[in-house]
């Protein structure tokens, strides 16, 4: 089959063989998807040679920039050995040395590793951990779980059932469980004089009043920590994590921490509940773990956890699996993320890129187009006001974008950027000058779009 020289013929090819994610494919056929051909650091770069920042890396999920030098060593290296065998009956050492130097990262809290492919695929597993593990206590009658206003984790039936993203969820609710929904603490509710700390302790009043009367049934509470993401990157006090941490507790509820998006660096610590001194009872991650290379994802639980399921009996055995459990190839890519993150110093390093980031941005704060600047360790995000947010505002803002060199997408009218871990000085101004210019093309459309086009804007992440 020939090969297109030119994008318009990939986007041909693709729009009659690909069901693309997260994408009304109706619409599809008027934006066609951007034809990537390889990718160069923080840039990607199109079949006709056009070059593009990649200002979310990716789903959040490349922290070192594409075909990083190192990282693909160390996956050349693995494929000449053992690309993968299966993790049930035999191990490997990627595998046994990415979940020690995981746990050792909680001080050993976290002692046990189970591996799976996806984000979606983690929270499944800790939701079921959590409730077997109740079972496996005498106590089947817990297994409810409780989730917050707004909060996304994941899309299979499962992760979906806590979820609450309406456009992701709605379709699919007869199909679901219940889930109880806690307050957010997303901190733009503060009203006049209050702080972000003051909504966080309303929306930890809220869970104690849910946990108080359902703990006898809650197996456990999930949350993502610091930033609620697909809620418009919706950030929160340490202090509510605190509180979750202890009404848990009280209560005698497990806590799952979903890291997914949050954890491997991006909120400024390597996991985000470190921000709150506290562990939780799971700990979700993937994305970032192998650094945008390859699926993986994994649970973190404590050894009282594990110890429960540990029985003569195989039923009371956590029995779940995929075949692609561990990969080898995926584990060593991690391995190499971790070393990094040893060796050259990143955390610290993320701040001075974040310090020069905000300053490039600096601009916006202000702003009478926009509300709520904030700032999560890499993460930046603001919340365009809908007078100036014309009809497909995500998409005209992504398109927009990319006429600037940048690639972005939006959620709804919340414009957020979470680079890879690769800025310096000069590129971090030409980002922040891009964005804001972006913002200025796009508010400057007319407002005078029919009420068709101002249907709610399916554009996420």
């Amino acid at each position: 089959m020939s090969v297109p020289a030119s994008n318009a013929g990939w986007q041909k090819r693709s729009l009659a063989a690909v069901w693309h994610p997260c994408t009304q494919m109706q619409r599809a056929f008027t934006v066609p998807p951007l034809p990537i051909a390889r990718g160069e650091g923080p840039w990607l770069i199109d079949q006709e040679g056009q070059r593009y920042f990649d200002a979310t890396s990716s789903w959040w999920v490349n922290l070192f920039g594409h075909a990083d030098a190192g990282i693909n060593d160390a996956i050349k290296r693995q494929l000449d050995t053992l690309p993968h065998v299966m993790l049930a009956g035999c191990t490997h050492a990627p595998a046994v040395e990415l979940a020690e130097r995981l746990s050792a990262l909680t001080g050993g809290v976290l002692g046990h590793a189970f591996y799976a492919s996806d984000g979606a695929s983690a929270v499944e597993i800790a939701l079921k951990m959590s409730f077997h593990f109740w079972r496996n206590q005498g106590r089947a009658d817990k297994r409810e779980f409780v989730c917050l206003k707004h909060s996304y984790h994941g899309e299979t039936l499962g992760a979906l059932s806590v979820t609450d993203v309406a456009i992701f969820r709605d379709t699919y609710d007869p199909l679901l469980m219940r889930a109880h929904l806690a307050a957010s603490p997303d901190a733009r509710q503060a009203g006049p004089n209050e702080t972000a700390a003051d909504v966080a302790t309303r929306a930890a009043a809220d869970m104690r009043r849910l946990l108080s009367e359902r703990h006898e049934h809650i197996a456990a509470v999930i949350v993502e920590p610091l930033i609620q993401c697909a809620a418009g990157m919706a950030m929160h006090d340490p202090s509510y994590l605190q509180a979750l941490r202890q009404l848990c507790d009280e209560f005698g509820v497990h806590l799952i921490a979903d890291e997914i998006a949050v954890g491997c660096g991006r909120t400024g610590t390597f996991f985000a509940c470190e921000q709150a001194g506290i562990w939780p009872d799971f700990v979700c991650l993937s994305k970032g773990i192998t650094a945008g290379y390859l699926p993986l994802s994994l649970v973190l639980t404590r050894d009282a956890v594990f110890e429960a399921f540990l029985d003569e009996d195989i039923a009371r055995g956590f029995l779940h699996s995929h075949s692609y459990t561990g990969n080898a190839l995926a584990c060593t890519a991690a391995l190499a993320v971790l070393d990094r993150f040893e060796q050259e110093g990143v955390l610290a390093a993320n701040r001075e890129r974040s310090q020069l980031l905000a300053e490039a941005l600096a601009p916006l704060r202000g702003d009478p187009r926009i509300a709520h600047f904030r700032q999560q360790g890499t993460i930046f995000a603001f919340d365009v006001l809908e007078a100036y947010a014309p009809g497909r505002f995500a998409e005209n803002f992504h398109l927009a974008g990319r006429e600037r060199g940048l690639l972005i997408r939006p959620i709804g009218r919340t414009v957020y950027l979470m680079p890879p871990y690769v800025l310096d000085a000069p590129l971090a101004a030409w980002l922040g000058a891009r964005v804001i210019e972006t913002l200025d093309a796009v508010c400057a459309r007319s407002t005078t779009e029919s009420h068709a086009d101002r249907a709610p804007d399916p554009t996420v992440a």
